[in-house]
């Protein structure tokens, strides 16, 4: 049993929880949300994809003040989550009352704040209850249960849109489970933050993270990366849904089948998030970002051939998550744990804002860009899967740089 799961602190185990409870409510909206304000509130692919890209604005002021705030001895980690949780409920209920763009992009930008607090401190919580060498394995047990959530959340979310096609239920499930969430913070995790510890002046951390140049070069390698991932949930469920014209019915991929795809794409990552994480051991973080950049180069080329293809395309296209799945198992634990090792103790906070800010610049970049690929022609809508598997080949160069720099480190 021990060699399957490993030994944690019980918090770890407590957050994972929470986290695998709140991402079933993401998992209600992540892959419907650009179908239902496309096809249902009328907006265009372009908008949706601004709209998604502007809480990427405010998730990266929310990452901007969450990591100093939660670094300071004055707010800290537990209260950061505890705001994240009641900020993130709150724009679901504005999104459940959207029927325009405004409207929409209002909604957008409370939850880009609620991410932008949520993010910095959950993941220093994770380094401050964890050694070094189970800071991996740690990671990569709260994203399995980040991606078990979703798994849950997209089978439910799409039982309930074939049932009753009520897709505003779907923000109010969302909103419910972040007020649970609120709930296990409030009452299971207590504040982390070492009283020992004396944060830097708030300007002064940004200062150091700032000009520390290998961070700065892993921020590029985070931003591309992140916005691979975006495409998966923004671009991609349209794309399926629109470009991909099924031979037996001469029509797009249903709710019903994008349903089971993602499904199948979050189950395998859940799957592959420990046994990934595991066999990358015994390599640099570098070297195990390189896997992941060329599986998602793999992934996109299968979704391009998806597009093409004259028949098998749902085939092609679970091909195709199947990969990305094991490219994002691959992922996210090594992002978190290169920046804690590159993190001052007392800095944490304001490394991993880092960190998640390049997550908001990739999906400020990428839904968007997605979005007007989608509203051209056709073929440019499938050009762009290639354009981004070609894509991979600065990041691997980026990567054997970092690499070279970390050796004498790491």
């Amino acid at each position: 049993m021990n060699q399957w799961v490993p030994s944690l602190d019980r918090r770890v185990w407590i957050l994972a929880a929470g986290r695998l409870l709140s991402q079933i409510g993401i998992g209600f909206t992540l892959f419907y949300a650009p179908i239902f304000f496309v096809d249902k509130v009328g907006l265009s692919a372009t908008e949706v994809g601004i709209g998604i890209g502007s809480s990427s604005i405010s998730g990266m002021l929310g990452r901007f003040f969450g990591g100093s705030l939660a670094d300071s001895q004055a707010w800290g980690r537990r209260r950061m989550l505890l705001l994240s949780a009641a900020i993130s409920a709150l724009a679901d209920g504005v999104l459940v009352m959207t029927t325009n763009f405004p409207t929409f992009v209002a909604g957008n930008l409370l939850m880009g704040v609620g991410i932008g607090f949520y993010w910095p401190a959950t993941e220093a919580v994770v380094a401050d209850i964890t050694t070094d060498d189970q800071r991996n394995e740690a990671y990569a047990i709260v994203r399995l249960a980040d991606n078990l959530g979703l798994g849950v959340g997209v089978v439910l979310g799409g039982g309930l849109i074939a049932l009753t096609g009520a897709y505003r239920a779907l923000f109010v499930v969302d909103g419910v489970t972040y007020l649970f969430f609120f709930a296990i913070i409030y009452w299971a995790i207590a504040e982390t933050l070492s009283s020992d510890i004396l944060g830097s002046q708030f300007f002064a951390g940004w200062g150091v993270a700032l000009r520390d140049y290998t961070l700065m070069i892993y921020a590029v390698v985070n931003i591309l990366l992140t916005g691979y991932l975006s495409q998966i949930q923004s671009t991609l469920p349209v794309y399926l849904n629109q470009f991909v014209i099924l031979r037996e019915t001469g029509e797009g991929v249903s709710e019903t089948l994008l349903s089971i795809l993602f499904t199948g794409h979050i189950a395998l990552a859940a799957l592959c998030q420990l046994p990934v994480a595991r066999t990358l051991t015994g390599l640099s973080l570098p070297r195990g970002l390189m896997i992941s950049a060329f599986l998602w180069g793999i992934g996109f080329t299968l979704i391009w051939f998806t597009g093409v293809a004259a028949m098998g395309q749902v085939i092609w296209a679970g091909l195709a998550l199947s990969v990305m799945a094991i490219a994002m198992a691959a992922y996210t634990p090594i992002a978190s744990s290169l920046v804690v090792q590159l993190a001052p103790k007392a800095l944490r906070g304001v490394y991993l804002s880092v960190n998640s800010m390049c997550w908001a610049i990739g999906y400020l970049i990428g839904p968007p860009l997605g979005g007007w690929a989608l509203d051209q022609s056709p073929s440019a809508a499938d050009r762009f899967w290639l354009a981004s598997a070609l894509s991979v080949v600065g990041v691997i160069g980026i990567l054997q740089h970092l690499d070279q720099r970390l050796q004498p480190n790491l």
